[in-house]
Formats: C-alpha cells, structure tokens, sequence
C-alpha cells in the first residue's frame, strides 16, 4: 500500500509546507523519484537555504534521484538563482532548490526547473509530480542502475557571469548598505566584494536558520527599517535588501527612502533599450503605465502577461524579449535563461549611478512624482470572487476594462488592478494616477471602502 502523502505542499507555482506535517523526508524522497520518473532526467542540480530544515530535505531529495537513477550535482548553501545558473551553465536535465523563501519559521518549500531553467508550475509538470508523489508505487531502486553525487562550486562561475551585465571601469567607489536578513545573499556579496569599487555596509550578513533579525521579506514595509536608518548613518549611496533566498531585491535611495519595485521595471527596461533599441519588454498588470511609457518613448515594445514567474518566463521565451519585471521586485532577464535574479539588478542600477554620476532619487523621482502608486494593497475578505464582481459592476462604466490577471481598470487619468491571491483569502490591490496624488488618494480610498464591506 502506498504511503499516504500530504497534498498541501503543492501550490500554485513550487511546493511550500509546514514542516514536517506537509513537507518531510518522504515527501521529498518521493519528489525525487517522481521528478526522474516524469522528466527523465540524468543529471540535476541540487542547492538549499539556510533552514535548519533544508539539510534533512536535500538528504531525501537527494536519495530519491539517486534511486531513480539521476546524477546529482550538489552546490549546497546558494540562492534560487545559483540552481537556475547552474542548470542552463552546465546544461544539466533540471534543478531542485530546498527554499522556503521569506515564509515563516517552520515553512519549508521547493523550486524546481528542468532543463534551460524552464520552470516547472502548475501548469507545466507540477500537478503530475504532486499525483505521482502522492499515489505511485515506485519500483525498487537497482543498484547498478544508481546515480553518483557530485558536490560542485558554481560561485566563480556564477560571479564573472554577474559582472558581465555591468562595466566594472566605469564604476565609482559608491559606498552600498547591503542587508542579506541572515539568508543566503551574504556569500555572494563576499564573492563579487573583491571585483567592484564599492565599500560595503554589511548587516545581518551571516546566514543564520535562526534568523535573530526576523524573516527575511523587505517587500514588508515593517522589515524595512533596519536597512533605512543604516544608509542614514553611513551616508551611504544606496542600500539593497534581499529575501531568504535573494531572488528579489530591494533599493533605498540615499536618503533611505524605499524605492517601490514598480519604478526599477521602468528603469531597466530603459537601460536595456539604450543598448537593444526596439526590443521587447514584459510587465505585469498590476502598474502599467510608467513602463509602458517608457518603452514606448525609447522605441521598445511593451508585452502584458499574467503575475508570476511562470508565466512572465513563457511569455518573454514567446517574445524573446530582453528583460522582464514585475512590481514585486521579480526581475527576469533573456541572458540568464528568462530566470529572474535578485543581484543582476541591483548592479545595473549602480553601473547607471555611476556612469550618470547622478543619485538614485535623482534617477527615479520624476517617474514616481510623474506615476504615483498606491503600492500594493492585500485584504483579507470572505469571497475574493464576490469582490472583483463588486468592483467591477461598480468601476466598469466609462472604464477601459482587461482581465489578463484579475481586473484591471483605466482611465483618462487613472487605473487600477484588482486581483485574487493564488494561495490565500486575500485580494490585492493597485492603484495609480498620471501625477495627481490627490486622485490617487480618494480613489484608493473609494475602492477600500468597497473592498472592506466584504471582510
């Protein structure tokens, strides 16, 4: 009889669960066969975070590719990226990273792709590993038939591709406040030190399961302090905040002001226009108008796809477009296989810093006094579904309407974007205007009020 094994882990775009009455070592053996089983892979890449939980998972992951006749490559503690790195550089079947990101302590999670870095997601692999996970009755291991484990440094190679998007001459010794939350950001900062001009302020630098300094999420306005008051002391340039596993960063200006995720679409697809000029550029639904604006002012073309790495990864493959961006600060790019990365940006905006010898307020302000935006906004609310039907019956007259991810609404000078969680009873809003703040006020205003009737 087949074990029974919990579904919950199974979301909508990797696998994310309470350790260990959703996600164990049984689960993650199983996935481990099931992956080789499905794809037919011989040879993946295997990384994990800093969690305490995150050694025991590999440990099964890794016996169950190795039962099901793979090779592993292992590159221990790294970031998302470093596995998509590794799989598209060393043209490995797949890769699997151990990671439960900035969930709570006691989550654990996994991210997988196969090869090229193609993410495995809901609709592309991920609900037949979860069947087979949960009902196969796999067949016993033959031992001539095992795979090997290889342990494998990717950093050296990971690094000199990091520094390939950037002119390192052109850099100036800007000093750079860098918070990795205790995650795993800290080793690659260290990596990358001896190559740039900058001085580095380092807080909570050590990676540490423990995380003393609380989960590492700076799109959490809470978490943002200890980031902003260190710029302000060290007079530093600019700081950059990381998740637990660093596939999204975060910008402060030199005054320690938080730089919304949205303005930095805007800003590199400008710098990738002014070297790829008519190239296409994805974005989300969620804030639109900035970017459009500035593709379309630079002779660049802007492409509309659903939230979430998955589909913006399918849509720019499609596209073959040179840089993607979402608001949430997920930033995906045609040289890293499509893969978002949470270091690539943060070193193009300090190339353009210093080539532009200009601020980071400097370089933003006007788009953010020119677009000014709600920020994303979540409630939690009984029917997420009654909700968008509400809003819409309400705001759809005399509006431009689109449903690409949730509702979307615009104007002559306003729009907004009304959309359900995939994991959770909340609905998240956005909301922005061309310049008038006072508009973006009492309209977000007016939607919350619509919005909290149905909490």
């Amino acid at each position: 009889m087949v074990e029974a094994v919990s579904r919950n882990s199974f979301k909508a775009y990797d696998i994310r669960g309470k350790v260990p009455l959703e996600l164990n070592s049984t689960v993650a053996y199983r996935l481990g066969r099931a992956y080789t089983e499905l794809f037919q892979a011989k040879k993946v890449a295997v990384g994990r975070d800093v969690r305490h939980s995150s050694p025991e998972l590999v440990k099964a992951l890794t016996e169950g590719l190795l039962d099901g006749g793979c090779d592993v490559i292992d590159i221990g503690l790294c970031g998302t990226e470093q596995i998509y790195f590794a799989t598209f550089h060393w043209q490995l079947d797949g890769g699997i990273m151990i990671t439960a990101s900035h969930n709570p302590q006691g989550y654990n999670g996994m991210k997988l792709v196969r090869a090229n870095a193609r993410p495995i997601s809901g609709d592309s692999g991920l609900r037949e590993l979860e069947e087979r996970v949960v009902t196969s009755a796999f067949a016993e291991p033959v031992g001539a038939h095992r795979g090997n484990v290889q342990v494998c440094e990717v950093m050296p190679d990971y690094v000199q591709h990091l520094l390939s998007y950037v002119d390192i001459a052109a850099m100036r010794p800007l000093k750079v406040v860098v918070n990795a939350g205790n995650g795993c950001a800290g080793p690659v900062i260290d990596a990358l030190e001896r190559y740039l001009p900058f001085s580095f302020v380092k807080i909570h630098h050590e990676p540490d399961g423990e995380f003393p300094n609380g989960i590492p999420n700076p799109l959490l306005p809470e978490n943002r302090d200890a980031t902003a008051q260190a710029v302000r002391k060290h007079g530093a340039d600019v700081g950059i905040a990381w998740d637990g596993d660093f596939d999204r960063c975060f910008l402060f200006d030199e005054n320690g002001d938080f730089i919304e995720g949205y303005y930095l679409v805007g800003f590199l697809a400008q710098a990738f226009l002014g070297r790829f000029p008519g190239a296409k550029i994805v974005h989300d639904p969620r804030l639109t108008l900035n970017t459009i604006e500035i593709t379309r002012q630079l002779g660049g073309v802007p492409v509309q796809s659903k939230t979430g790495h998955a589909f913006i990864k399918e849509r720019m493959r499609l596209e073959d477009a040179i840089y993607g961006g979402e608001m949430s600060a997920h930033h995906y790019f045609r040289d890293f296989a499509y893969c978002d990365s949470g270091m690539i940006p943060w070193l193009l905006v300090l190339d353009i810093m210093s080539r532009e010898g200009k601020t980071l307020s400097e370089l933003v302000q006007e788009r953010i006094d020119r677009y000014p935006c709600s920020g994303e906004i979540n409630r939690r609310v009984s029917s997420p579904q009654v909700v968008l039907e509400s809003v819409e019956k309400a705001y759809a007259p005399g509006g431009q309407i689109d449903r690409t991810d949730g509702i979307s609404v615009e104007y002559a000078n306003w729009r907004f974007n009304l959309r359900m969680s995939n994991t959770e009873p909340l609905i998240r809003l956005n909301v922005e205007t061309r310049g008038d703040r006072k508009l973006l006020q009492r309209k977000t205003e007016e939607l919350l009020v619509i919005i909290d009737g149905f909490a």
